[in-house]
């Protein structure tokens, strides 16, 4: 079976099928199963380390399932790397991967553990072909994925569910659903032209920006809150809007690539803040 388009050996099969790991929007899902990990306490790091490795398999089959759906089914894409095979092969592997994964949460932990990884994996598959074909399933897919991330990392160790983890799923979810609006919005016109309803080509760029940023508001706002009435939450991890507040003024007046990866990494210093202020509790 011939894995790659562009070659042939296993050199070429293995670029093809590392083509589908990307950094960018795998990291974080993963840190933030690690943050559900800090916020129970951490006890058991092979545990995190097989839940990190579920999220792993279930952004891997989302990445694989949007490129063949791309370029095999709609033909928007221009190229791609695996063959249709090789995408199969792929999805196979990395599901076959999780579903393992799964097993050993329900054997290690409860079934509930599997039960709270399981929706990443559902979301995966049904991206491409169904969730990315209207504005809510579009902009929600990914950020929920992160939120289940979370609730997931933390209930592997503590075997229970806790309101501020909850509280601050519900925040990701908010705020990386507004990341979202305004990385679709760098493809308005191509999705236009094809009829896929962003929340862009639905309401237009400029009220998706703004609808973006409410939602990044609301989320930062979010996070204060928590950490004024919750006592599991130090007041320190406020410090973590006021970080991702700076990066989000300064993406607002840039075009919507460059405000991509701003933001993107506005969320990366988000998480790192967050993680920090929790796990060493500065300010007590």
């Amino acid at each position: 079976m011939s894995f790659s388009r562009h070659g042939s050996g296993v050199g070429a099969a293995a670029r093809a099928l590392a083509s589908q790991v990307h950094p960018v929007f795998m990291l974080p899902p993963l840190a933030t199963s690690l943050l559900g990990a800090v916020l129970a306490g951490g006890e058991s790091v092979g545990l995190a380390a097989l839940h990190v490795l579920a999220a792993f398999l279930a952004l891997y089959t989302a990445h694989v399932t949007d490129g063949y759906v791309d370029f095999y089914v709609r033909e928007e894409d221009d190229d791609h790397p695996l063959t249709a095979r090789g995408c199969k092969a792929a999805l196979a592997g990395a599901s076959g991967g999780f579903a393992a994964c799964l097993v050993a949460l329900a054997v290690l932990v409860d079934v509930w553990a599997a039960a709270l990884s399981l929706p990443g994996w559902l979301i995966a598959v049904n991206h491409a072909p169904q969730l990315d074909t209207n504005p809510v399933g579009a902009t929600a897919g990914y950020p929920l994925g992160i939120g289940f991330a979370l609730v997931g990392g933390y209930y592997v160790q503590a075997q229970a569910l806790s309101a501020l983890v909850v509280a601050l799923a519900a925040v990701f979810v908010v705020i990386l659903s507004g990341i979202k609006v305004i990385d679709d919005s760098t493809d308005y016109e191509y999705d236009r032209s094809i009829g896929k309803r962003t929340v862009a080509v639905a309401i237009g760029p400029d009220r998706a920006r703004t609808a973006a940023y409410t939602l990044m508001t609301a989320g930062m706002v979010g996070v204060v809150g928590l950490a004024v009435l919750l006592p599991a939450m130090p007041a320190s991890a406020g410090l973590a809007a006021v970080v991702f507040g700076v990066v989000a003024l300064l993406a607002r007046r840039a075009e919507p690539e460059l405000a991509t990866m701003l933001l993107i990494r506005g969320s990366y210093l988000f998480l790192a803040v967050l993680v920090g202020t929790i796990w060493f509790r500065p300010l007590g």
